[in-house]
């Protein structure tokens, strides 16, 4: 099986991972910290 990770900081997800949307993409990341960077660059490239 293969690991997932995180689209932010590529960590190795595991129960506590969260699915963020950006745009019209859901990704999973490891924290709350790495979900925000995903939502501001979200903003800035959009």
């Amino acid at each position: 099986m293969t690991a997932k990770t995180c689209a932010a900081c590529d960590c190795e997800l595991d129960s506590t991972a969260m699915l963020v949307t950006i745009g019209t993409r859901v990704v999973e990341v490891c924290c709350d910290e790495c979900a925000e960077k995903l939502r501001e660059a979200g903003t800035q490239a959009g």
